[in-house]
Formats: structure tokens, C-alpha cells, sequence
């Protein structure tokens, strides 16, 4: 198993395996399979968004084959400079259970440790996602917002759990 940052080579594989998550957990996800498959050079759009020093994408590899995938954004803009976020981990469902979400998670928190000056990482995660939401909390997330009926998929409402985790003492 490696984790590590994912290159503009990377990108149609990482397309391939998006359009798995958006399809196989449309609910953990605000973008949608079809809005994913209708953008233009979308492709092209992942590899210049991995060649960005300020985004930081991770993948999980087995054979050389990408089942897992999680990013870290750290923001940009002078008042939000302390925080970082979260989003677009998977999975694949056959390698779930597998101590790979955590080894992802760890490595998009090593890499806000080592980035320096943050004291916050946010997520989101759908509420009945139990599982998802225990790894996080035990790396000492904290939900602090819920907003019902965040999501519709097929006409059925999801509920989203905001979450953060602090780095520093800074609560």
C-alpha cells in the first residue's frame, strides 16, 4: 500500500476512480456523477489542479492501482489562512475496512502539520455515515454544526455534519 501525493499523471486515473465515488456514495459528495461527466477537459482540469502548490491531493495505491483518494485545502485568503479543509475522501468498496481511510486521513493531516501556521482542519461528512464519522472523530474531530436536508440524491434528503479538528490550543 502507498499513499502519496497525487501528479498530473495521475489525473485520468483519478477521474476514473471520482466517477466510482460519485456513483457507488452519491450522498457523501455535493457534486454530482452527471455534473462531473458534463464538464469540459475535466481531465485536463485535475492535472493542472495537481501541479498546484497549494492544493494538496493524496491517493492510495495497491499494485499501482489508485482505490483511494482524499484532499487537503489550506485557504488562501488572508482571514481564513489558519484554516484547512477536507474534502473528497474515498474509498473503494471492496478495500474498505482496511485501515485505508486512515491511512489517507493521516496523510492529509501530516501534511497541515507540516504546512505550519494553521490551527483548524474542516470536513464535512453526510450523518449516517457512522463509519466515516468515527475515524474522524477519533482523530479528534468535533462536530459543531448540522445542516438538515443538506443533500437531495434521488429524492431523498441527507443530513451533513459539520466537523473540525484544532491543531493548536487556539479553541
Amino acid at each position: 500500500m502507498i499513499i502519496r501525493l497525487l501528479e498530473p499523471n495521475d489525473a485520468k486515473e483519478y477521474y476514473d476512480l471520482r466517477l466510482e465515488a460519485l456513483q457507488v456514495n452519491p450522498e457523501a459528495f455535493s457534486t454530482s456523477f452527471e455534473e462531473v461527466i458534463t464538464s469540459p477537459n475535466i481531465v485536463e482540469h485535475y492535472e493542472k489542479s495537481f501541479r498546484q502548490t497549494n492544493t494538496y491531493n493524496f491517493g492510495a495505491f495497491q499494485e499501482n492501482k489508485m482505490i483511494g483518494m482524499v484532499t487537503l485545502f489550506p485557504e488562501t485568503k488572508e482571514k481564513l489562512k489558519h484554516k484547512a479543509s477536507i474534502f473528497a475522501m474515498y474509498v473503494k468498496p471492496a478495500y474498505r475496512g482496511q485501515g485505508i481511510g486512515k491511512l489517507l486521513l493521516e496523510a492529509a493531516l501530516k501534511q497541515a502539520y507540516e504546512l505550519g501556521g494553521l490551527s483548524k482542519i474542516n470536513l464535512s461528512v453526510v450523518s449516517n455515515n457512522h463509519e466515516a464519522k468515527g475515524l474522524y472523530q477519533r482523530y479528534g474531530f468535533k462536530t459543531f454544526g448540522l445542516e438538515e436536508k443538506a443533500l437531495m440524491v434521488n429524492h431523498a434528503f441527507y443530513d451533513e455534519e459539520y466537523m473540525s479538528l484544532w491543531l493548536s490550543n487556539k479553541e
